[in-house]
């Protein structure tokens, strides 16, 4: 929520005539002047130029663009950006991104490569991941937050590639076409081999597979993720190309065996990646639970034996 006294960007979209976001009223209430940008249609007046605008603050502004010069001018001294249309803050996270890899940013982004960068996509999805398992709304807002800015850095570095460049809105324009060909039930008027989520998946898959002018059922799966998740990625595919059962890994070594359990979870409809980490959570928070009570029976911190952990290992 927009503190008292900042001063906010409101984002509107001429098209839906004067929409005023929820979000909005705190900033509106404490402002000493609300503003309008030329184009917009709402009771305020006019920008005045930058530097009175600046001097007026706290002061709400309403615009069509961040890209507007009294935009800009707010939005650089640090105000608060609003939208009334989902997806119109968007365009500010991506000029913050640009001026980070700017000559006049910051050198640390400058240096960055899609290489140097990888550590950081893996880390951001696990903790999305973690958030996601704790439910933890702040949290889950947070790190979605920095999964889009790796998505915004890889497209700002590969926009500045010599050889193929590419743009965040290529990024977005494949992705709109991609959603839109892989669900003619919505975009195309129905699709006969469409009738519920499970049909949806296996079409998807179809679709994807014909696109791509793949040659194998195992041709995309992501070889570098988890053990674990790949082997249950690579059942599933197979199994819907029909492979028979007793064609996976033999149960003669403890790898086998291992993605012959994950391959049966997965064909069971239950994740294996995910019933794992559960487990391991809870193995987590026993452990600690465990020491906190030795350590509240006066036991000093350290390795215990096995009797002392079977005394405070809790009850389930």
């Amino acid at each position: 929520m927009t503190g008292a006294a900042e001063s906010a960007v409101v984002l509107v979209d001429p098209a839906h005539g004067a929409v005023l976001p929820v979000a909005a009223l705190p900033a509106i209430r404490s402002a000493r002047a609300v503003y309008r940008t030329p184009g917009v249609d709402v009771p305020a007046d006019p920008a005045p130029p930058a530097g009175e605008l600046l001097a007026a603050a706290p002061v709400v502004l309403f615009a069509a663009a961040l890209s507007d010069p009294a935009a800009v001018a707010l939005f650089e001294s640090g105000a608060t950006v609003i939208a009334a249309v989902p997806g119109r803050v968007l365009p500010a996270a991506v000029a913050v991104m640009d001026r980070l890899r700017s000559p006049d940013g910051c050198p640390w982004d400058a240096e960055q490569t899609h290489e140097s960068l990888r550590q950081y996509l893996v880390e951001e999805c696990f903790e999305l991941l973690e958030a996601i398992e704790e439910g933890d709304r702040p949290a889950l807002r947070e790190e979605l937050g920095d999964v889009l800015l790796q998505v915004l850095f890889h497209a700002r570095i590969a926009a500045e590639d010599q050889d193929d460049p590419f743009t965040i809105d290529d990024v977005a324009a494949e992705l709109i076409a991609k959603l839109v060909s892989r669900h003619p039930h919505v975009f195309a008027g129905g699709d006969p081999a469409v009738r519920d989520a499970q049909t949806q998946q296996q079409r998807w898959e179809e679709l994807k597979s014909t696109e791509k002018r793949r040659e194998s059922s195992v041709d995309g799966v992501a070889m570098g993720q988890p053990a674990l998740a790949l082997a249950a990625k690579l059942a599933a595919r197979t199994a819907r190309a029909g492979l028979p059962g007793d064609l996976l890994p033999a149960h003669t070594d403890p790898g086998s065996r291992l993605f012959a359990l994950a391959a049966l979870i997965k064909l069971a409809g239950t994740d294996p990646e995910g019933e794992l980490r559960a487990v391991a959570r809870r193995f987590a928070a026993d452990v600690r639970a465990a020491e906190r009570a030795a350590r509240a029976a006066g036991i000093p911190p350290g390795p215990m034996d096995h009797e002392t952990w079977r005394r405070f290992w809790p009850a389930r």
